[in-house]
């Protein structure tokens, strides 16, 4: 369980950004039902997600994490959906699907302004986020909270080697850093693999590529239902 006297040697803290500092998931899925409903004549609304989340997920290694690449697998989603077929204004409708994702307003978190500002001086703060650089560094300067860190980290992945090159640029060990997030798969399990700490804030909605099928059990891994819960346990 996390406490401050568990972890005597704590310098750095760093926050996932999408669905932890603030709102992510939902704006996907508004527009993954849009889409859906774009293509119903097509084929049913489980099967035109089925397609595209397939898709998503074999143009990673091309793409990486975020919502140009979204874009595309929409786009490609939608022809071979329709075998080609699709007429060029609906995949201007699938642009502009994409271009009002990443307008989105930012929505803070519930305690994630409290949080920071309570954490803020004691620790070195950091964002450790997956997705494309431009749009993550857009979102966190529109948030307000760019002040707060002191250094932002848009990752390509979060493998364990993800991880340790961050501690290497921090040059800190992974018994000195501690990650928040809210997938237990990108910001729990590798940390926790190379020997670091880990909170768990769930959100209520999680992309299915990033959720796992068993419990976490660790000494350095704890889980809060609210984040300022890590202030009163670490101050």
């Amino acid at each position: 369980m996390l406490h401050k006297s568990k972890i005597p040697n704590l310098k750095v803290i760093a926050f996932d950004a999408d669905d932890t500092l603030f709102v992510n998931e939902p704006y996907f899925q508004e527009t993954e039902h849009k889409f859906c409903a774009l293509m119903e004549d097509y084929l049913s609304h489980q099967g035109i997600s089925q397609e595209l989340f397939k898709i998503e997920i074999e143009n990673l290694p091309l793409y990486g994490y975020g919502i140009k690449g979204y874009i595309l697998s929409m786009i490609e989603a939608a022809m071979n959906i329709s075998n080609n077929t699709i007429p060029v204004e609906v995949i201007e409708k699938i642009i502009q699907y994409g271009k009002e994702l990443l307008e989105k307003p930012i929505e803070l978190l519930d305690g994630i302004e409290e949080t920071l500002q309570a954490l803020h001086g004691k620790y070195k703060l950091v964002v450790a986020t997956k997705g494309d650089l431009k749009d993550q560094h857009s979102k966190l300067h529109r948030s307000g909270l760019g002040h707060y860190f002191h250094h932002i980290e848009v990752m390509s992945d979060k493998q364990e080697i993800d991880y340790q090159k961050l501690l290497g640029r921090l040059d800190i060990q992974a018994h000195e850093f501690l990650m928040i997030g809210n997938s237990l798969k990108s910001d729990v399990l590798p940390v926790l693999g190379i020997g670091g700490y880990a909170v768990h804030i769930p959100f209520h909605t999680t992309w299915e590529h990033e959720k796992i099928n068993h419990k976490v059990e660790h000494e350095h891994f704890s889980s809060f239902e609210k984040i300022t819960e890590v202030v009163h346990n670490l101050l």
